[in-house]
């Protein structure tokens, strides 16, 4: 027993020293310098964005209104990759603030609401149980 652990005792701490040395890696080609947490941040919200847009793109009720609108699917997928990483976080914040028939229905609301205020102060005559 002594003989093993005598054996396995320096293998075993080499390779822990070994394991804990950080790994050399290559020089990349693009840049020598290290990359931020703000910039690791960034990328990773930009991708987000992109997968976002792909995943409302890849609705069967989307495709069906870009082929309505006579849009091809293969082009809104290149003008996708081809936005920045601004435009696309942007893109995919307005996809979330913004669902489909809210603008319809909130703006018809307002225009009821001015309609009947206007009516109660006796501007307009639209709603007849006003008076």
């Amino acid at each position: 027993m002594t003989t093993l652990r005598r054996f396995l005792s320096p293998l075993l701490i080499l390779a822990l020293v070994l394991g804990s040395l950080p790994v050399v890696a290559a020089p990349q080609a693009g840049s020598g310098e290290l990359i931020g947490t703000q910039a690791a941040l960034e990328a990773e919200r930009s991708h987000d964005a992109r997968e976002r847009i792909h995943e409302v793109l890849a609705r069967d009720d989307v495709r069906e209104q870009l082929s309505v609108q006579g849009v091809d699917p293969a082009e809104v997928e290149a003008r996708v990759a081809a936005l920045s990483d601004a435009e696309a976080r942007q893109m995919a914040d307005r996809l979330d603030e913004m669902p489909a028939g809210a603008s319809v229905v909130g703006a018809l609301f307002a225009v009821f609401v001015i309609l009947l205020v206007t009516d109660i102060l006796g501007l307009t005559n639209v709603f007849p149980f006003t008076r």
